[in-house]
């Protein structure tokens, strides 16, 4: 019903590899050589017919070559951006903006924005007394950083919508607001978000988030810190396969599998 696909690397910039995962069940279920929209497709094309039409949606980031492959092999299915990927390009924004902030400032308000890097990114509720005080201070003193900290937390209540027409509409309305301001970074982030906003609002149609695929990845670099870098990409996959067994029988390669533990 629902499948989720992300990349990683043997190595920092090196051998990426797709890799795929049932988002019902859990399970890791392919690793293809490659990131491309090709590499994909190759999977999508082994799917038995009536496995591929009952899927529904895909969850993954928003770069362009797995789109291109879901699109051509599953006309049908739905593409899901998670909230983890949106936020995280949102943070950027924030990062970007307060440099230019500091760049422009004066001696007392450098010292003002010093240690505020991460507290402009946390959620207001992870934060201790101190950094509240601190934060706010912050916020009052500067009317952009300010502007961005009230968006980033109505961004955040997209994923609180009703609907997938409520989600689409309060989306408008935050690009809205977004493209008001003189911040460059902000109105490019409110453009990405437009083009991407069929994907972001499939949310609110399925529910559907990374959490999976994260978790999955955080395991896949623990394989790479253990042996302290592979060189070998074919053996690399093996690794991901043996630790990723499914409990039931894979189409793909659960006969390989089981004879590799």
């Amino acid at each position: 019903k629902y499948i989720g696909v992300d990349e990683v690397a043997r190595a920092k910039g090196h051998d990426y590899m797709t890799v795929v995962y049932d988002m019902v069940k859990g399970h890791l279920i392919w690793v293809g050589t490659g990131r491309t929209a090709e590499v994909f497709s190759e999977f999508l094309r082994q799917l038995p017919k009536q496995t591929a039409a009952a899927i529904e949606a895909v969850a993954m980031d928003m770069g362009p070559s797995y789109q291109k492959a879901v699109k051509e092999c599953l006309p049908q299915a739905d593409i899901v951006f998670d909230r983890f990927h949106v936020m995280q390009n949102y943070s950027k924004t924030i990062q970007n903006q307060r440099r230019i902030e500091f760049r422009k400032a004066n001696k007392a308000e450098k010292e003002l924005m010093k240690g505020t890097h991460y507290l402009l990114l946390k959620n207001a509720d992870k934060l201790d007394e101190k950094q509240s005080l601190k934060l706010q201070t912050l916020l009052d003193n500067n009317a952009h950083l300010n502007t961005l900290y009230v968006l980033k937390e109505q961004l955040q209540a997209l994923w609180q919508a009703s609907s997938y027409d409520d989600m689409m509409e309060q989306l408008e309305s935050w690009c809205e607001i977004a493209e008001q301001s003189q911040m460059l970074y902000l109105k490019k982030f409110s453009k990405s978000l437009r083009r991407h906003c069929l994907g972001i609002c499939n949310y609110a149609k399925h529910k559907l988030t990374s959490a999976r695929i994260e978790a999955g990845n955080i395991a896949i670099g623990m394989i790479r810190k253990r042996a302290r870098g592979i060189r070998d990409t074919d053996y690399f996959k093996l690794k991901i396969r043996q630790t990723s067994l499914p409990d039931d029988h894979s189409i793909f390669y659960g006969s390989t599998c089981s004879s590799l533990t």
